[in-house]
């Protein structure tokens, strides 16, 4: 199974321009997507899918989507507002007025949650959402599922984008999935960069942004001294690819820029791939000769 994940699209942070400088990263990153050689089984958006929460970027962004040949779901971020969210995407699940549901499709459970706290940059998550969320993780303990949300609840070491251990909302994130062993993997956004790493013995991806990418910098920062370091920079639009093996989540980036190919997969190359797939067990090609290498 393969699911794609795009994120921070901030469609609409140019309004009048209706050759928008994100919308075309946006584009760019759909097209591709829709024309991988394993085309994926689904997407999801996760977060900050528009710059200023209008009803008109929603417009724009559903029109975006429509041509997709997956199905997307959606979860809203700090800078979404959800009853324009809403009223654009009707057909997303609701829980409780929030935009938390269950999506199960294959092998895989996906619980879908909302981090939003209208007003605040950083991830909310109150006792409601919390609730739901413990509910969901017990009713199918031996389901592999995967957590989808938009703010990692990590300290990323950037300074300006990156969550504290106490924050109550992390607090609570972890005490609902506290004790169940059917996580296999969350998949976050936020950030504008790739990540990889674990939360309580969790496996967590944070996917890298189809808007401009945040800086790398990982020097403490001083609010009352600014110092001119980058914060935002113009890298190529991105996404991330989870692929099921069927015993975990294999996460891969890459980014809509043109790729230079040096090798091909044509008659030189055949030798290598046979000998590296004859390599695995049992995985001798039937009926043809084993293939060996040798440096001379």
């Amino acid at each position: 199974m393969l699911i794609a994940q795009i994120t921070d699209i901030h469609l609409g942070f140019d309004p009048d321009n209706p050759a928008e400088f994100n919308r075309k990263r946006l584009d760019k990153v759909l097209h591709l997507l829709s024309d991988l050689d394993r085309r994926p089984d689904m997407l999801f958006a996760t977060g900050d899918l528009v710059d200023r929460g209008d009803a008109e970027s929603y417009r724009r962004l559903r029109n975006a989507l429509a041509a997709c040949p997956f199905p997307v779901w959606m979860c809203v971020g700090n800078h979404d507002v959800r009853d324009n969210f809403a009223e654009a995407f009707p057909k997303v699940p609701m829980a409780d007025g929030f935009v938390q549901y269950v999506v199960e499709t294959g092998p895989l459970r996906f619980l879908v949650l909302d981090t939003l706290e209208e007003g605040r940059h950083g991830g909310g998550f109150c006792e409601r959402r919390a609730a739901w969320l413990a509910d969901r993780v017990a009713e199918a303990p031996d389901r592999p599922t995967v957590i989808v949300l938009h703010h990692p609840p990590i300290d990323t070491g950037i300074d300006w984008m990156t969550a504290g251990a106490d924050e109550p909302w992390v607090i609570r994130l972890d005490q609902a999935l506290s004790g169940h062993r059917n996580i296999i993997g969350m998949i976050c956004g936020h950030i504008h960069r790739p990540i990889v790493t674990g939360w309580r013995g969790r496996p967590l991806a944070v996917c890298p942004s189809t808007a401009p990418q945040v800086a790398l910098t990982l020097a403490p920062m001083d609010p009352a001294k600014p110092d001119g370091r980058p914060m935002i920079v113009a890298d190529p639009p991105a996404f991330a690819l989870h692929y099921w093996n069927g015993d975990g989540l294999v996460t891969h980036f890459d980014n809509a820029d043109e790729h230079v190919a040096l090798a091909r997969y044509d008659a030189s190359m055949q030798p290598l791939v046979a000998a590296l797939i004859d390599e695995r067990p049992g995985a001798a090609m039937a009926g043809k000769p084993r293939v060996r290498l040798v440096s001379k």
